[in-house]
């Protein structure tokens, strides 16, 4: 594809915002993507236009329902959903995807700390590198407190290098995705999947862009530790099979350690003789019967797994198009230019 056909092409974005508590902020947010929707170049020289804004109404405690009613009387491109209770920010993201239908979906927050300037050089990053998936990374410090952004930065370290969270590093809600494999991932992911973690079994190229993060509008922010605990807690559990491998693992290593262990007190018994009567053969037994339960513990758990995962619907494979004739293969090389 020559240079010309890949810039001409506009690139249709979808923008998803799950909506809890956005009576004060909304406006702000959409005043400011209003322009996007006539249409943009990025600053790699790319076409593109936002063609609708998908408002996912979380039944938060305010009057955003009020905001997101006036908004859509106002912008035909405003597509409100409306979900029957409140079901929590990722199935909220989930519901406004599935009901998207543009080339690519973006994603953020309603609080305004997410600038939609930066939607162009999150769109430039995938098509620079092929990604059908790009995160957001900020360059300067979240706007929350001390504790809150460290907790979360060893929360994701841990998540990603411990339980096997792929990019975890790289979770924001601030992303660009291909439109085809978000709404897939909006599709099958069961009840309690971790958005990034879905995104993570399909995405074939995860990459990030550098952004700005602002102030949280004038709110307080809707979780509490207890609910960002539930939040980290949800990503290990949907992360993978590698925390249930641990425990066998931990099992091999016991029962290893209590055979050598049995055997320094065999030979100890014979060589010294004054260990009391039955404390050697009970110490022997405790250390390998520990490491045969963990064994099997961990054997359980594999199994159950498995289970889990077909519950939270991660898919044996997913049937794309030709990557070529996407908007993927809509940029132009390097030689081209």
């Amino acid at each position: 594809m020559n240079a010309s056909a890949s810039i001409d092409y506009v690139h249709r974005i979808s923008v998803v915002i799950p909506v809890y508590q956005g009576e004060k902020t909304l406006r702000g947010v959409i005043a400011e993507v209003a322009p996007l929707v006539e249409g943009f170049t990025t600053p790699a020289g790319y076409l593109a236009r936002i063609d609708e804004v998908v408002l996912a109404y979380d039944r938060g405690p305010d009057r955003s329902d009020a905001v997101i009613r006036e908004l859509a009387a106002s912008y035909a491109w405003i597509k409100p959903v409306w979900l029957s209770r409140n079901f929590g920010q990722h199935a909220a993201t989930l519901a406004g995807i599935a009901s998207s239908g543009g080339d690519w979906v973006v994603t953020m927050d309603e609080d305004g700390q997410h600038d939609p300037r930066f939607i162009a050089d999150l769109l430039d990053e995938a098509l620079a590198h092929a990604s059908d998936l790009v995160y957001a990374e900020p360059v300067n410090r979240p706007p929350h407190g001390f504790v809150r952004n460290s907790a979360s930065k060893v929360s994701k370290r841990m998540l990603e290098s411990v339980f096997g969270g792929g990019k975890a590093s790289h979770f924001n809600s601030f992303r660009l995705i291909l439109g085809e494999i978000a709404r897939s991932v909006a599709a099958y992911a069961g009840n309690g999947v971790y958005l990034d973690v879905a995104l993570g079994w399909v995405a074939s190229h995860v990459s990030t862009a550098p952004v700005t993060l602002r102030e949280e509008g004038d709110r307080k922010s809707g979780y509490s530790y207890r609910r960002l605990f539930a939040h980290f807690w949800r990503m290990i559990l949907t992360s993978g099979t590698r925390g249930l491998r641990m425990v066998t693992g931990v099992g091999v290593l016991f029962f290893i350690g209590g055979i050598l262990f049995a055997l320094y007190l065999v030979v100890v018994r014979f060589a010294v003789g004054d260990i009391p009567e039955g404390w050697t053969s009970q110490m022997v037994l405790t250390a390998l019967g520990f490491g045969v339960i963990l064994v099997s513990l961990g054997v359980v758990a594999e199994y159950l797994g498995v289970a889990v995962n077909a519950a939270l619907g991660k898919p044996a494979y997913l049937i794309v198009r030709d990557p070529d004739a996407g908007p993927l293969g809509r940029a132009a090389s390097d030689v081209d230019r």
